[in-house]
């Protein structure tokens, strides 16, 4: 799938806003501590996104009641759903001066995901976190994602590759007590 980004200016996909944190003292120390094991970006990149995906658990299937949105939150408190965990993506790619954003899906409610650039492409990825069919992977080799839509329910990917948390997707998490209420709440369409 060919991205659209919002912007032309490839600068604001490295920035740091009040979600996506990259300055904030526990989004540094967990990118040190990654790049520690890392012999260039890319190893970094897939370390960031294995750490997200495996070690802060979405809310959903661990029963999580709470709800994360500011990256440094969701390492914080190792949970989040689908758009927190890419939040927290983000800020540590970020963190290394890799170009992340953030790209979303459409199935019953809308989905969260990222795309890193990397030898002048974006490539997108998905931290959601592996079950039972759901193998998501690292790949800048042909997309391994959470889920696929089918266009035939009406499921699609949307196109526009943002610098910046979708508002719509921000609004709902921030104004959320905790995920049932969320649940409720989430987006069917951006």
């Amino acid at each position: 799938m060919e991205l659209i980004q919002d912007t032309v200016d490839l600068s604001a996909y490295l920035a740091a806003d009040d979600v996506i944190d990259h300055h904030h003292p526990r989004v540094r120390a967990t990118a040190a501590h990654l790049a520690k094991g890392a012999t260039d970006s890319y190893d970094y990149a897939r370390s960031a996104f294995e750490f997200v995906r495996d070690a802060i658990p979405h809310s959903y299937d661990s029963g999580d009641l709470r709800v994360t949105w500011r990256a440094s939150d969701v390492l914080e408190r190792r949970t989040g759903i689908c758009f927190a965990k890419a939040h927290a993506l983000a800020a540590l790619l970020r963190a290394e001066d890799i170009p992340t954003g953030f790209c979303y899906q459409r199935f019953e409610e809308v989905h969260g995901l990222v795309a890193v650039r990397f030898d002048g492409a974006w490539h997108r990825q998905d931290p959601r976190g592996n079950k039972p069919g759901v193998d998501a992977q690292f790949s800048l080799k042909g997309e391994r994602l959470a889920f696929t839509p089918d266009p035939e329910s009406n499921e699609l990917d949307y196109p526009v590759l943002y610098a910046e948390p979708h508002p719509v997707v921000l609004d709902v998490l921030k104004a959320a007590p905790d995920r049932p209420t969320l649940w409720k709440t989430l987006p069917t369409a951006l």
